[in-house]
């Protein structure tokens, strides 16, 4: 593939998760049926982040993941990929890898195995995005890195390569360190919501440009983006609640994991919740009634029609 891709970075990209055969290799049958659907649901691109498994992917398993998904949403949404690596080498390869294989970003977390110092994770920022001309999406992934990245050091990178640079923050608190950086640079930043919707409602309002969530209530966030571009702040909260609820579930990425693969299960999306493991998290019996629960109140709330509407009949 060549040329840039002519659909916008913003509005619903959700993050899908990565199906697997029982023998741990990627099912790229579901794969496919999986990214259909996101698009069928009306999301404006998919991205290809952390809970897709990509530190579970060797690196050829990647670029091969990424290859794919960039030619299943081809002209069809954007695509969002993941480059984020313990090296900067290895972080510039797949992000020429995704430019080369039509993908219209990159996203990029810093590495987690050591805790860098700013001058340090500034280089590695700066080389990734001078080894690419599609725009870059700084992940500040503090729930894996352990320690947030400064606003001043987001504001800077904005400063030195302008708008191809773009922000999901996700340091706590994320709504007063958002309104940080869009005053630090000015209103400029072009910042994703990143907490699985659960921060959404608030996010909106500080002027996000866009939510990355999971895929497993893909339904639900696009209702709630809808709702809250038409300014229904009514059917905004009524679809917010239970997503947070969802989300509090969720507390670390294997929960994340678990409960999205069950939910996509449920929908017939996948056949199998199989992950790489060692995994940390865990679906009992009565977490799993509990997600049922929230989810059957989710979608009966999104299946309802809006205060608006029901006045018009």
């Amino acid at each position: 593939m060549s040329g840039p891709s002519r659909f916008p970075v913003r509005g619903v990209l959700p993050v899908f998760q990565t199906p697997f055969h029982d023998d741990e290799t990627v099912d790229f049958d579901v794969l496919q049926r999986e990214i259909e659907w996101l698009l069928e649901c009306g999301v404006d691109g998919v991205v290809m982040a952390m809970v897709s498994e990509v530190l579970r992917l060797s690196t050829d398993e990647r670029e091969h993941v990424a290859s794919r998904v960039c030619k299943f949403a081809e002209g069809r949404g954007a695509t969002v990929i993941s480059v984020g690596a313990e090296s900067t080498y290895v972080a510039e390869r797949l992000a020429r890898h995704a430019e080369a294989s039509g993908a219209t970003a990159v996203m990029a977390i810093p590495p987690i195995a050591v805790a860098l110092g700013e001058d340090e994770l500034l280089r590695y920022y700066e080389r990734i995005v001078r080894a690419i001309s599609i725009p870059v999406v700084v992940q500040d992934a503090s729930g894996y890195v352990g320690r947030p990245m400064s606003i001043d050091l987001q504001a800077g990178l904005l400063k030195t390569f302008g708008d191809r640079v773009l922000f999901k923050p996700e340091a706590s608190p994320i709504g007063p360190r958002l309104t940080q950086l869009r005053e630090a640079t000015g209103g400029r930043a072009r910042v994703f919501e990143g907490s699985g919707g659960a921060a959404l409602l608030d996010s909106y309002r500080r002027g996000v440009i866009g939510t990355m969530p999971g895929a497993e209530v893909i339904k639900a966030i696009v209702a709630l983006w809808k709702a809250l571009e038409s300014g229904d702040e009514a059917r905004a909260c009524r679809i917010s609640l239970p997503i947070v609820a969802l989300v509090a579930i969720q507390c670390n990425l294997d929960g994340y994991l678990a409960v999205e693969k069950h939910l996509l299960v449920k929908q017939g999306i996948f056949k199998s919740t199989k992950t790489r493991g060692p995994v940390g998290f865990f679906l009992d019996a009565e977490t799993r009634r509990a997600v049922d629960q929230l989810y059957d109140m989710l979608m009966h709330e999104v299946n309802s029609p809006s205060v608006d509407s029901k006045s018009t009949h």
